[in-house]
């Protein structure tokens, strides 16, 4: 793959800029994005995808990276370090760097997991998730609008036989269907149904790869899935069947860990209607289990803030709080940690005696260590004597490697 033969670029000098002082730094550093206004010189005008290649200030090359005129971080850095050509070598082997890191990870018995992380593994405004035979691609800048068709190559290299799909972050999705690309987009292979069927350590799971959130599923919270059922199954031994609140359940994933876990009732909270039906089709899915068939299923349509202060809600034996973003710009931080915490403090008061409280966030705008401060000081106010079993933050295969791209993160408190 060679990312210098666009016919923009064929026609034009190489689009050549230098930064201020602090993003040369920051791009030293390993910082993956430049914003427009650190751009302090730059021959000419630049196209969607070409490369920019980044000189310090004594005129040393410093980066090189994909050029996007329509966004604030001008320039998606691929590479820093000694002069290198990005030519198809260099291509294929940034590709393997990314598959081999998650080689080791997996087994037979989860086939949906995030292949590329974005910036995290040098592809920056591009992540690649697998279902099973199916390989999602995500694009967050125009800047990739060139290069797909090289991407889908060299995937298709390692992945013989697997369908792609195409989705667009919100920003690119007018630009993009101007270029006759749209969200949902199939560009290799066939789907007879947008739902796809993967699993994840075992228990089954549909992705709707084409209008799903994300790329069709939440494949980042798999490694706390897999501790609530760990945490569940052993309360189970202990003494028996146990109750188990799902909130914010949208398509069942942590139910259905707690079901296979032993759980006797467990309880699928969220507001979406259509989130709740394809909760019930993924019980449906894993019926053969026994233990998921015998485990009672129940839905709740409703918000959760007010049906977990209701009067009338049941004692659990372990609540799950897992809300989408509650933060989606600074401005909204203090309103966020409010909210977790009055979350928290509402699920506390319906946790039975020895019960478990996991409390999560997707916001990057919260940290991880002011949104656990957030959990443990409700915890303490609630007067009931409580451990804490232990904090999460990204699985392997969402790795993050720069500030901005740590948004995961999760609690887990245990109530006398």
């Amino acid at each position: 793959m060679s990312t210098t033969s666009t016919p923009a670029e064929q026609k034009l000098p190489r689009l050549r800029m230098r930064l201020s002082p602090a993003a040369e730094g920051h791009v030293r550093r390993g910082h993956p994005w430049v914003f427009d206004n650190s751009i302090r010189e730059q021959n000419r005008e630049g196209v969607a995808g070409e490369l920019a290649v980044i000189y310090d200030r004594s005129d040393r090359f410093l980066a090189v990276g994909l050029y996007d005129p329509h966004s604030p971080i001008r320039v998606r850095v691929l590479y820093a370090g000694p002069p290198m050509t990005l030519d198809a070598h260099w291509w294929s082997r940034h590709l393997d760097s990314a598959v081999n890191r998650r080689a080791a990870l997996f087994g037979p018995d989860t086939t949906g997991y995030r292949l590329i992380n974005g910036e995290s593994d040098g592809w920056p405004g591009l992540v690649v998730d697998r279902y099973a035979g199916v390989l999602v691609i995500k694009l967050y800048t125009a800047a990739w609008y060139p290069q797909l068709p090289h991407v889908v190559e060299l995937l298709l290299e390692r992945f013989t036989g697997f369908r792609v799909v195409l989705r667009l972050s919100r920003n690119i999705q007018e630009w993009m269907a101007g270029r006759g690309l749209h969200d949902g987009d199939v560009l290799v292979g066939e789907l007879l149904s947008p739902a796809v069927t993967f699993q994840e350590y075992g228990i089954k799971f549909e992705a709707d790869v084409v209008r799903g959130q994300k790329t069709g599923f939440f494949l980042d919270q798999r490694e706390n899935r897999r501790i609530v059922g760990s945490m569940v199954e052993k309360m189970v031994a202990q003494s028996g069947g146990r109750r188990v609140l799902n909130a914010f359940s949208f398509s069942g994933g942590f139910s259905l860990a707690a079901a296979r876990a032993g759980a006797a009732e467990v309880t699928s909270l969220d507001i979406s209607k259509h989130a709740l039906e394809s909760a019930q089709r993924n019980f449906a899915i894993n019926n053969a289990d026994p233990h998921i068939a015998s485990s009672l299923h129940r839905t709740v349509q409703a918000d959760v803030f007010e049906w977990l202060g209701s009067a009338e809600t049941e004692p659990f034996d372990f609540i799950v709080l897992d809300p989408p973003s509650l933060a989606k710009r600074e401005s909204e931080r203090e309103m966020a940690l409010r909210a977790y915490q009055h979350l928290s403090q509402e699920a506390i008061v319906r946790l039975r005696p020895g019960g478990v409280l996991m409390s999560a966030s997707c916001s990057a705008h919260v940290s991880a260590e002011e949104f656990f401060e957030a959990v443990r000081y409700v915890a303490r106010r609630s007067r009931r004597n409580f451990r804490e079993l232990r904090t999460t933050r990204h699985a392997p295969d969402h790795h993050a490697t720069f500030k901005e791209a740590e948004y995961l993160k999760a609690i887990y408190l245990a109530f006398d």
